[in-house]
């Protein structure tokens, strides 16, 4: 068994393990279910956990050299030990669609904007029902509703902070703190991804074609056809005295 055969025998597996963690963590919270029902709910995320467990154990197996694998995924045991980071597994369902894309840069710009916003949905919605969670047991809460904890979890990513609603609670600050340090840095790929993009496009309206630059694959074409222009004059592209 190689890495890349596994990767491809586990990546809609861990997809559907996401979309199974975050499925059964809403219904916990949302409802705030009891009984048979919550026993239900923890069941489905350990589920989830034993499997993204088994998944970077394997891969931690297979990998080679161990260290530098380890070094380089260390999101990947983040994703196991925290189970509010599985559900942005689910940014590899997302796929490129290079067809609609003339340049490598608006490959680049519309993969770093889908998964920019994508974050940011995902974060915005485990934060709001994580600081639920730890909140609505409190005396003196006033996040005490999943609406308010939406609103909460927008503003917050975004660090406008209007104070309306905000946790009192060790656990819902904590969350505060990562959402607020995780929003800064999405916000910060998205704007920075559309700014890149309007200047393209006034770029390309000026149809300055002069100031794009080639790639390395235009510049080995364009020697291969001066190559073969030379062969067929009887002489080198490049004759030496």
């Amino acid at each position: 068994m190689t890495m890349e055969r596994w990767e491809r025998l586990t990546y809609w597996p861990l997809i559907v393990a996401s979309v199974v963690f975050i499925v059964a963590y809403s219904w916990q919270v949302i409802f705030d279910i009891d009984g048979t029902a919550f026993s239900i709910a923890r069941a489905l995320m350990f589920l989830t956990w034993i499997v993204f467990a088994i998944d970077y154990v394997v891969r931690l197996s297979l990998a080679k050299p161990r260290g530098r694998w380890f070094r380089h995924h260390i999101f990947d045991l983040l994703v196991v030990v925290l189970p509010a980071l599985r559900p942005l597994r689910l940014l590899k369902a997302i796929t490129v669609i290079h067809a609609l894309q003339r340049t490598a840069g608006a490959a680049l710009r519309s993969r770093l904007a889908i998964y920019g916003a994508g974050a940011a949905l995902i974060l915005i919605w485990i934060s709001a029902l994580a600081v639920l969670d730890v909140e609505r047991p409190a005396p003196d809460a006033n996040i005490t509703t999943f609406g308010d904890a939406v609103w909460w979890a927008f503003v917050t990513i975004t660090t406008v902070g209007y104070g309306d609603f905000y946790p009192v609670t060790a656990g819902g600050r904590l969350i505060a703190v990562l959402l607020m340090c995780g929003g800064v840095a999405v916000v910060g790929v998205v704007t920075a991804t559309l700014a890149s993009w309007v200047i393209e496009r006034a770029t390309a309206h000026a149809d300055n074609d002069a100031a794009e630059p080639a790639t390395r694959g235009q510049v080995r074409d364009l020697a291969a056809q001066i190559d073969a222009l030379a062969g067929r004059l009887g002489g080198p592209a490049d004759p030496k005295p």
